[in-house]
């Protein structure tokens, strides 16, 4: 990347943040409590890099000492939300029956747990945005939330980012969530304004695969870091684990997502 591209991009995402602050600000800003159960429902973003609950568990395990916590990751390749059948993955004996604990033994679920506490739900990378897809996720929004709340489980919106060379997709798509999140009273992570703000920051830190659209093993870990944030309302600076990045990385993607959260937050 060049200079002035590098300063043309630094003025667009600082543009976008800006103008995502002056906007709306979100009516859901915490979980009611630390959620011992998470399904992450949508699509490659969340599987790429080995899948962002590998990241996710370590930073818990970290900084959450002792807090029982288990999660699955439910995903289909290119899916926006109407491809899923939300409703099917709360279904008895089904996803999440069992886990395993740290000497490989089988964890069975009982009936006296909730499957799931809190479903993160995130759409197609351009369905909040499309034209003519549009329509469907807000119709989907709020149809999951429902179907979630249905099964006595938070809806949790996951704010994705800007293709690399499309930046101007970060004001749309946090927009986009934002509503989303504020009609169906749910918490939305912003991720997407935590890519657009490690972009202004540091322009030669790169968040994306070779395609522009998927997550490097550094945009995973940002989204990571800004879930963790989000979903327990603590920080992840001072955590250890870097997913292998070099530790000067692994400090800025993890206070660029508590920065992010909290001034999106506004707590």
């Amino acid at each position: 990347m060049n200079f002035k591209h590098a300063i043309a991009c630094f003025w667009m995402v600082a543009s976008a943040i800006t103008t995502v602050s002056a906007q709306d600000k979100p009516s859901v800003n915490q979980l009611s409590e630390a959620p011992k159960s998470v399904a992450f429902i949508g699509n490659s973003f969340f599987y790429f890099n080995n899948g962002i609950i590998s990241h996710l568990s370590p930073m818990i395990a970290e900084g959450m000492k002792g807090h029982r916590y288990r999660s699955s990751m439910i995903t289909i390749s290119g899916s926006g939300f109407d491809w899923h059948d939300v409703d099917s993955y709360f279904r008895p004996n089904g996803i999440g029956k069992y886990s395993f604990d740290a000497n490989n033994n089988v964890i069975m679920n009982t009936s006296n747990d909730k499957l799931f506490e809190v479903a993160v739900m995130m759409d197609c990378s351009q369905c909040p945005i499309h034209p003519s897809l549009k329509p469907v996720f807000y119709e989907y929004a709020k149809k999951h939330s429902d179907t979630v709340r249905q099964h006595g489980a938070s809806p949790v919106f996951f704010m994705s980012w800007a293709y690399q060379d499309k930046p101007e997709m970060t004001q749309q798509l946090a927009d986009g969530y934002t509503a989303a999140g504020n009609a169906n009273k749910a918490l939305v992570i912003p991720a997407g304004l935590a890519f657009a703000k490690s972009i202004a920051i540091k322009p030669d830190l790169n968040l994306y695969a070779p395609d522009k659209r998927h997550p490097s093993v550094e945009g995973t870990y940002l989204s990571a870091a800004t879930t963790y944030a989000t979903l327990f309302n603590k920080s992840p600076v001072g955590l250890k684990f870097s997913a292998g990045l070099q530790p000067e990385v692994a400090t800025h993607l993890q206070q660029v997502a508590w920065d992010t959260v909290q001034s999106y937050l506004n707590r």
